[in-house]
Order: structure tokens, then sequence, then C-alpha cells
């Protein structure tokens, strides 16, 4: 009986732990979660493209049910009610990172955001561990700790959706509280693009399959070269990284215009503030007018201002005729847009190509400038 409590009450802290950091971590970044949402709604993924529209409102509303449910396991509040929505979720958690992992749509879950990047099969066994704790819960439920009174528990899980509610109403009108991603304030993007000297080189494994007067058979290296064992034809090779080559932070960063590539001259530039819309079609055009005051004040400021953008030159010039953004805009992937920045359209200032401010376009009126 002591030990089945012990290992309740380890389980108990566990799972309510987890569930609690891995919420907030999502919780911190939901417009993050919601890309990460779409990538399943996919056609080529669920097949659920119907979804995407409300991926941000799903996203909000996962998180929030992740963080109250750790709470309310912690306390021990409704046992039965947040143990069963605890394994409904960690049973259509674990289908959806092992149906990623066997079939390798989508490489990462975003479990826990931007702050640990786990493998599709990483996420899938730490799902089935906490599987086999909800699955103990709930046979030893019995041994669940209670906190305090009934009023307690019950004040505590308001106060946990009230001040949920309010922190992500606050980083959505704003920008995550803490930037996980390689594009974060301070970061040198030219340096983020770099592969350091002693980075140790990639190690590929051949397969060398060859058919032979005994029949097939296969011989294995490292080298690259043919082994060319005599009397045999060779039928093919198979490859794979032992040691997978070095993929800096930042990757697949480009400013292009007009079919040239400016992003080194304009990583280059002493006072640069960049206007991002990864997508014109869905940007919010309500930010589009304070974003124009912002332009405005930094040009009178002597910064070079430009736009960037995924999306075509057409839709680029309609939007700068309709709001009167007289800015060039440079061509950048669009994942890699909505890395930088969770805002669209968001406003940002580089110094040679060091990022100094990241704004929601709600608070492009805050735009520090000298």
């Amino acid at each position: 009986m002591a030990l089945k409590r012990m290992i309740t009450g380890f389980s108990q802290v566990f799972v309510g732990v987890l569930f609690i950091i891995s919420g907030l971590i999502k919780l911190n970044d939901p417009v993050g979660f919601s890309f990460k949402l779409q990538d399943y709604f996919a056609p080529d993924v669920l097949d659920l493209d119907f979804l995407s529209p409300y991926a941000l409102m799903i996203a909000v509303v996962v998180v929030l049910v992740e963080v109250v449910l750790g709470v309310m396991l912690l306390v021990g509040y409704a046992k039965k009610l947040t143990l069963w929505s605890l394994m409904a979720m960690i049973v259509f958690f674990t289908f959806l990172t092992f149906y990623s992992a066997y079939f390798n749509k989508v490489t990462d879950c975003g479990c826990f955001g931007d702050a640990l990047k786990l493998t599709p099969w990483e996420s899938f066994t730490k799902d089935v561990v906490l599987l086999i704790f909800i699955g103990w819960l709930l046979w030893q439920q019995s041994y669940l700790y209670t906190a305090g009174t009934a009023i307690v528990r019950s004040s505590a899980v308001l106060l946990t959706t009230i001040a949920s509610l309010a922190f992500g109403y606050h980083v959505l009108m704003h920008l995550p509280a803490i930037d996980f991603r390689p594009y974060k304030i301070g970061a040198d993007i030219a340096l983020g693009m770099s592969v350091p000297l002693n980075v140790p080189a990639p190690i590929i494994e051949y397969r060398w399959q060859y058919e032979g007067p005994d029949g097939p058979f296969e011989l294995v290296n490292t080298t690259g070269r043919d082994p060319q064992p005599e009397g045999a034809t060779r039928t093919g090779v198979e490859t794979r990284f032992l040691r997978p080559p070095y993929e800096p932070p930042i990757h697949d960063f480009t400013m292009e215009r007009d079919g040239m590539d400016y992003t080194e001259a304009l990583l280059a530039a002493p006072k640069l503030v960049v206007v991002v819309a990864y997508n014109l079609a869905v940007s919010e055009t309500a930010g589009f007018a304070s974003v124009k005051e912002a332009v405005a004040r930094a040009r009178n400021a002597g910064y070079s201002v430009i736009g960037l953008s995924a999306s075509g030159p057409d839709e680029v010039n309609d939007y700068k005729s309709r709001f009167g953004l007289d800015i060039d805009f440079y061509f950048c992937d669009m994942t890699t847009l909505k890395t930088i920045i969770r805002s669209n359209p968001g406003i940002m200032e580089w110094r040679s190509g060091v990022i100094q401010q990241k704004l929601h376009w709600s608070d492009a009126h805050q735009l520090k400038l000298d």
C-alpha cells in the first residue's frame, strides 16, 4: 500500500507538472502552435484542411485545457473528470505522434514549442510514458492527493483559467513573452547562418549492393567509394547519415527582388527598419495604419525601410497602393517569415544584421528610433 501510494504520488506530480509546462510553453506562443496544427490539417497529412481557418482558436483552447488539467490533477480537483480528460488527450496525442513518426509527415510535433525540439519518435515515446502514468492514476485514483478544501481547489482551478486566458490574450495582442526562436532580439542573423569551423563533418554510411556468382550481396563503408568487388555487378547503393551535417540555427533565409539576392547588402545596412508580412492575403489590414506611421517616423530618423513578404509582386503592389506604403518589398520564404515574427504584419529594427527590436503591429507606435 505504501509503495502504491508513493508511485501514485510521483505519477500525479510528474503528469501534472509536465502538462502545465508543455501547456505554458505553447500558451507563450499560440500562433506558433497554430502553424503546427495547420501542418497536421494539411491534405497530405490528416486531410482536415477545413479546420485550418480555426487553427488559432483550436490552439488556444488545447493549450488552455492542457494547463488547467495539469493544475486540476495536482490539487486533486474532480478526479474522475480530470483523469479521463487527461487520458483522452494523451491517447489523441499518442496517435498523432505515432502517425507523424511512422509516416514521417510532421517532423516536429510542437509538444514543447520552440523551447525543446523532439523528433517524432521521441515525441511518441514521451506520450507512451505519459499514457502509462495516466493509466496507473486511473487504476489507483483512490490514492490521489487532494489539496485543501473544495473551495481551495475550485479557486486554484478558476484562478489558473483566468490567468491563462489573460496571458494568452496578451501574447496574441503583442508577441511571445519569451522568444525561443533564432530570430530573438540580440540575434546576429549573418552569424546564425554561418557554420562554425570546428563542426564535425557529416558521416554517411553507404550500402553497396551487388549481384555476384553466388547471388546478391552487400558491402558497407563510409568512404563513398565503390569497393568494386571482383566478378560482381553493382545493382544499387543506399545511403544514410550516421552523423548528419550541421544545420545553422538560421537557414532558408534570403531577401530577393527582381531575381537578385540582396541578403548580404541588407544585412550590412547600419540602420534598417523591416516590415514583415508573411502573407498579405491573410494579414491584419488594421495593422498597416500603425505600421505606415512607424515607417514615416523611421525615415525621418534616417533609417532605411524595407518590407519582407512571401506574396507575389502583384499582391504586394496592390497593398502598397491601398495603404500608401512607399517601401520596396523583398521576397522571403513564408515559413521563415512566420518564424521571424508572430505578427502579420510586424515591424523590426536591424543594425548591421543584428535584431534590435521586434514589435507586433499593435505596438508599432512603440518603435524606438534615434
